[in-house]
């Protein structure tokens, strides 16, 4: 103990006297509820306030006050004490319980708390003795558990709900001996663990403990040397404190724990906060000695020498000490700020740090320690021990106060520590992770390097920033471990970086890929793809058709087939990996097309295969190389010169042959992509017609303009090139209108040969032909049109002419005849008109034409020279039942013609379709539609009313 150092760690609050209130001398006292109350031998019990002021006091027992103890958990004061009985009779010992939340009247100015209820401690079961200690324990309120140790080795035990008298009484025997001095039982402790309650009970020979929770309560001896003398006190951890001349003892419920060798006699002992309070007879100086200790660092943290003592207790957060004298000393610990300052004016780091441990400051007072010892280790250049100290307050100082301090690189190693510290917290930060793999690349520490990346348990993912690890590693050409981050973590995209920009390894590249899920494969080849394609086309197209075909082998595990193919990405998606590469794109489309017919892309495949198929060339133009031997020698120039035309020629064949097969892949593409069956194909047609003649692609640039009913536009081709037997067979299979072809095309073609300026008699003879047979142009048209070709003469048409002529005149003559036909019945038809108008008519006919009986009267005549009986034609005697329908037919082709009069469009649509436009317009005016010419600008071309010939 002389060893210990000696700090002020406490200090004295205020000191004084007892209040005169309280006369009696002192022989108890207990503390709770912010009050402290005192038993004197007076039998009075006073309670003091904060400061040690006098509250109030009553007479609790009429002789004297041994004991008492104020509850926690209700505001109850128990108290043990001598009452005078009668004269002859010593005082008897009574328990009595006062409620100090109710005051009775007592008299006029005072006032006492509520006795709730008086026991006697001795009956006859329970013969008296002198009680050397006493203990209350609040088990669960209402029930209390007091027990009372005596001089003859026994402790009386009182549990139950005592202020209602429901208890039960029963002795616990430590030890009889029988010289008492030897079996009193001068120390009690209780210990409560849970549900299980425990007893500690001293004599001079032994220490022992009751087991309460049991039926029976047993008892163990822990120890064969006890204590005379009532210095015990129990620890805030429930050990049982027990003070002996030559030590300070501490038991458990196993047996002694450890003991502190601090000599003379323990007159008090108690626990504060951590410390052991202890009141001895110091040897040394004969004098009374209060020492606080603080076990755990093993200091003491106040020491004062004082007066003989009489009681001591804990309230307010202070250490209260009442002397014999009836004066007070209230002592108090001093903060944590004014002790810590104390500590590092004498450099006592070590002490400091224990001191916060020990009494649990918060974290942060404790780093701020740690920071101080450390700042004074560094100016000592004991930079090791300093960064230990540093390394402890991670999470609460900022790194960068310890960083700064040992970026010199002769502390590299410190700082290193340091760094991977923090990672091992997960408090680094990017800027951390790049100075620690600095440090090690540095240091070309390549195991820790290793144990920092790779290692296996998987903790480094979160460990640092996988962006910033990869960065640095690169930069320090540490591929193997950039790659190591990366592919933990799951950043494929570094990972294939460092592969094929770094290390080139695109085998190995194209591997990983193929290892993927769908989606990050597919994600990881448009972003790499072109590095890919151009070192190795044939694999990468072979990954990309795994890609994009239902044949995928990437997704290992799937979901049905549907949501499958709804998840594979489109050929479209990858298109600009193959912009400098055009031959394994259209490899690549062509393996997709084969496999793959229903794409959703089907129209963007289509139209970028057609592209490449009608493009000129594939091949981007490269820089020549130039031949020259290794010593630089020109006799070979000329050999070379040749061989390379050699060569070039050679080449010329076979792009020729190339592009003419792309062309028929190309012919294939468009036709194929647009079967009958469908009104639109799978591919811009726009998009098609451009390229084809862009491309100068005939073949393709016809079948599309056949396929849009582009006639005029297909023999536009033909004249183009002036391919005359080609335009007249596309005309004979385009003008045939029994085919849904334009017969227009064949006027064209007339044209075309009477503009051409050379001789072309046998084309003009054979497309006469087809203009006679259809009769598509009048005679003179065809002369008007060949006219303007001086090459050709009148021979050519000679022959076509006369049979126009001919037909000519047998149409005229069959005209002429039907002319003389309906002049003659158009007289016949006025003089009947005349003869009705003028003559009477005699009807002679004798029988009904309905029924055919007898006509008689009455009789309907009408004059179409039918009779009818009167009842045989019913309510209908306006018009004949014979003659009737006819002449209703005859109304309604009136009608409809005049109805048809009202829609100008038809009637313009039938003299553009038809071959020859006058004759419909005569059949108009024939049938009497287009009467009137209009008088005013509203009007229709022909109106309802019917008019004769002279109205034209």
């Amino acid at each position: 103990m002389y060893q210990w150092r000696k700090f002020e760690f406490f200090e004295e609050k205020f000191s004084g006297k007892v209040p005169e209130d309280i006369a009696g001398k002192i022989q108890c006292c207990s503390s709770g509820k912010g009050r402290i109350v005192l038993g004197c031998d007076d039998g009075t019990a006073s309670l003091l306030d904060r400061g040690l002021k006098f509250n109030y006091g009553f007479q609790a027992h009429s002789s004297s006050v041994l004991f008492l103890q104020q509850l926690k958990q209700r505001n109850f004061l128990v108290t043990v004490g001598e009452d005078e009985q009668i004269a002859s009779q010593p005082p008897a010992v009574c328990l009595k319980i006062f409620d100090l939340d109710k005051m009775e009247p007592e008299g006029t100015s005072t006032s006492s708390p509520d006795c709730i209820q008086i026991l006697r401690v001795f009956t006859n079961q329970f013969p008296e003795a002198k009680i050397t200690s006493f203990l209350v324990l609040e088990e669960a309120p209402p029930l209390l558990l007091i027990v009372i140790g005596l001089d003859n080795g026994s402790i009386y035990c009182i549990q139950g709900d005592i202020a209602r008298e429901r208890i039960k009484r029963f002795k616990l025997q430590v030890d009889n001996h029988s010289d008492k001095s030897q079996s009193s039982v001068t120390g009690l402790g209780f210990r409560v663990d849970g549900q299980v309650l425990q007893l500690f009970a001293v004599t001079p020979n032994t220490v022992n403990l009751f087991n309460m929770h049991t039926q029976a309560p047993t008892r163990q001896t822990l120890d064969q040397i006890g204590s005379s003398v009532t210095s015990v006190a129990m620890t805030d951890r429930s050990e049982f404190i027990i003070g002996r001349p030559e030590a300070i003892y501490f038991y458990e419920v196993d047996g002694r724990g450890p003991c502190w060798a601090f000599e003379g006699e323990k007159k008090f002992l108690g626990w504060f906060r951590g410390y052991l309070l202890c009141v001895f007879d110091d040897q040394r100086t004969g004098k009374n000695t209060f020492n606080v200790y603080d076990l755990k660092n093993r200091l003491i943290a106040h020491s004062i020498v004082v007066n003989e003592v009489s009681q001591m207790l804990c309230e307010w957060g202070n250490i209260i000490l009442i002397l014999e004298d009836k004066s007070t000393l209230c002592i108090g610990e001093k903060d944590m700020e004014s002790k810590l300052d104390m500590l590092f004016k004498k450099n006592l780091y070590t002490v400091a740090i224990n001191l916060v441990q020990s009494q649990q400051a918060d974290a942060a007072a404790t780093a701020e320690v740690l920071r101080k010892y450390g700042d004074h280790l560094y100016s000592k250049q004991d930079f090791d021990e300093a960064m230990a100290q540093y390394i402890h307050t991670i999470g609460h100082l900022e790194p960068s106060y310890v960083i700064q301090k040992f970026l010199d690189a002769q502390r590299i190693h410190n700082l290193t520590n340091y760094l991977e510290k923090l990672h091992e917290k997960g408090l680094a930060s990017k800027d951390h992770t790049t100075l620690l793999l600095n440090c090690y690349t540095k240091l070309k520490d390549v195991e820790k390097l290793n144990e920092f990346i790779k290692s296996e348990d998987g903790v480094g993912e979160q460990k640092f920033d996988v962006e910033t690890a990869i960065r640095v590693c690169r930069a320090a050409n540490y591929h193997e471990h950039a790659m190591s981050v990366a592919k933990k973590a799951g950043r494929h995209e570094w990972y294939l970086k460092i592969l094929l920009e770094d290390l080139g390894r695109y085998e190995e590249a194209l591997q990983y890929i193929s290892s993927l899920e769908l989606s990050q494969a597919g994600v990881t080849v448009k972003e790499y793809g072109k590095i890919l394609i151009e070192h190795m086309p044939a694999e990468t197209v072979e990954i990309l058709m795994r890609l994009c075909t239902e044949e995928s082998e990437l997704p290992k595990k799937g979901a049905s087939s549907g949501a499958f193919i709804s998840m594979l990405p489109s050929p479209i998606d990858f298109l600009n990996i193959f912009v400098h590469y055009p031959h394994a794109l259209l490899e690549f489309l062509e393996k997709y097309t084969s496999k793959v017919k229903d794409s959703s892309a089907q129209v963007e495949i289509h139209n970028t295969l057609l592209e490449l198929y009608l493009s000129h060339d594939l091949d981007f133009p490269s820089i020549s190389q130039s031949n020259i031997d290794e010593g630089g020698n020109d006799l070979a120039s000329s050999k070379s010169v040749s061989n390379g035309k050699a060569i070039s020629n050679k080449k010329d064949v076979n792009d020729e042959k190339g592009r003419q097969e792309r062309r028929r892949k190309g012919l294939t593409l468009l036709k194929s992509a647009w079967p009958s069956e469908l009104e639109q194909p799978l591919y811009d047609v726009d998009l098609a017609i451009i390229l084809c003649e862009m491309n100068d692609f005939k073949e393709g640039l016809l079948f599309l303009y056949e396929k849009m009913k582009l006639f005029k536009e297909v023999i536009a081709c033909y004249m183009q090139v002036h391919d005359h037997e080609g335009l007249i067979a596309c005309c004979k299979r385009l003008g045939d209108l029994g085919k849904g072809g334009d017969p227009s095309l064949w006027a064209d073609l007339l044209k075309y040969f009477g503009e051409l300026g050379e001789d072309c008699s046998k084309e003009v003879k054979e497309i006469l032909t087809y203009i006679e047979r259809d009769d598509i142009l009048p005679p003179i048209v065809v002369l008007q049109t060949l006219a303007k070709n001086p090459c050709l003469s009148l021979s050519v048409i000679k022959d076509y002419i006369a049979r126009k002529l001919e037909h000519e005149s047998q149409l005229i003559e069959e005209d002429r005849r039907a002319m003389e036909k309906y002049q003659e019945e158009s007289s016949t038809m006025r003089k009947e008109i005349q003869d009705l108008r003028t003559n009477a008519r005699i009807f002679q006919l004798s029988k009904c034409t309905a029924c055919t009986f007898t006509l008689d009267l009455p009789a309907v005549h009408f004059m179409c020279m039918h009779s009818f009986h009167q009842r045989c034609l019913g309510d209908n005697e306006k018009e004949c039942p014979e003659c009737a329908p006819e002449y209703r037919a005859v109304l309604e082709t009136k009608r409809i013609l005049e109805q048809s009069s009202k829609n100008p469009d038809q009637f313009f649509q039938q003299v553009k379709s038809s071959k020859d436009g006058f004759s419909v317009i005569a059949d108009y005016f024939g049938k009497g539609i287009i009467s009137k010419t209009s008088n005013g600008p509203s009007e229709a071309i022909g109106s309802n009313s019917g008019s004769s010939g002279n109205d034209f």
